[in-house]
């Protein structure tokens, strides 16, 4: 049986605010260290029948760029949501909202490179 491991590494502040955020993974084709300003990990907890969420993101993760992580984040959710349940229904309602979202954040960015 194949396994395979992703594993983090999160560099704090005095704070315990993170700084750096690293990963690797055995299945990652860079086969290297990587290294990003945020991460959303969801486990679903069976017995509980709940979700554990484990967001985290770096000082230094630009608002605008936050946002577009989390647009994207919700997108895959749809796209993992077909391939796990077939249910196309649920997939455009949310897909929906991601379009709506995506509009209203490049308002958002149009509006800041104008205050620039």
């Amino acid at each position: 049986m194949k396994h395979s491991e992703i594993n983090f590494k999160v560099t704090l502040d005095d704070q315990s605010i993170p700084e750096q955020i690293q990963w690797t993974a055995t299945d990652n084709p860079n086969e290297g260290i990587e290294e990003t300003k945020s991460i959303f990990v969801g486990v679903w907890d069976h017995y509980h029948k709940g979700t554990l969420a484990l967001p985290l993101w770096t000082k230094d993760m630009d608002v605008l760029e936050m946002k577009r992580f989390y647009i994207e984040v919700i997108g895959s959710v749809a796209n993992t949501l077909v391939d796990a349940t077939g249910d196309e229904k649920m997939a455009g309602l949310i897909d929906n909202l991601c379009r709506t979202l995506t509009k209203n954040l490049q308002e958002e960015i149009k509006a800041a490179e104008k205050q620039q």
